[in-house]
């Protein structure tokens, strides 16, 4: 099992090396861990298609059904991929492992992404605590600013 600070630094090895997109991970990497803290597992399981796009759930409000979010399960065991409608069953859609810090970094990335609804207990589907980008695009806001700050760039740099 890869710990945290192992998965940060496979993304800052993996990022695009720039000069500027590994010093980004680096610096949002405290908002990840922190996240990533919250919940139970390293590693879960989502559904993706046979091009390895991310499977989403489209949910509805019972209160008010015109509102709806796009959402993604992550399951904590393949077995638990099973537990919503027929996911398991449908042979276009596959389950794959991914680290936590993985999943939620490209929460960001996935644009019709409202959130992601991590399965804490194996079996048991209504064990959940929902993670949304809009929730992590501002922590990850915030931590940019205080890494721009620490930055020391003269000011004659345009």
């Amino acid at each position: 099992m890869m710990d945290l600070e192992a998965q940060i630094q496979l993304l800052i090895d993996n990022a695009p090396q720039d000069g500027m997109t590994p010093q980004l991970m680096v610096s949002i990497a405290p908002v990840l861990i922190a996240i990533a803290q919250r919940l139970k597992h390293h590693q879960y399981f989502i559904l993706e298609n046979s091009d390895h796009d991310w499977v989403l759930t489209t949910l509805s409000n019972r209160a008010n059904p015109g509102i709806e979010k796009q959402v993604i399960y992550a399951f904590p065991t393949i077995q638990d991929v099973s537990l919503i409608s027929d996911a398991g069953r449908d042979p276009l859609m596959l389950p794959a492992s991914m680290y936590v810090t993985h999943l939620l970094f490209q929460l960001v990335a996935v644009k019709p992404l409202h959130s992601i609804v991590f399965v804490e207990t194996p079996g048991i589907i209504t064990n959940t605590v929902e993670v949304r980008r809009s929730e992590l695009e501002t922590l990850i806001g915030q931590q940019l600013q205080k890494f721009r700050r620490s930055r020391k760039v003269p000011p004659h740099i345009a």
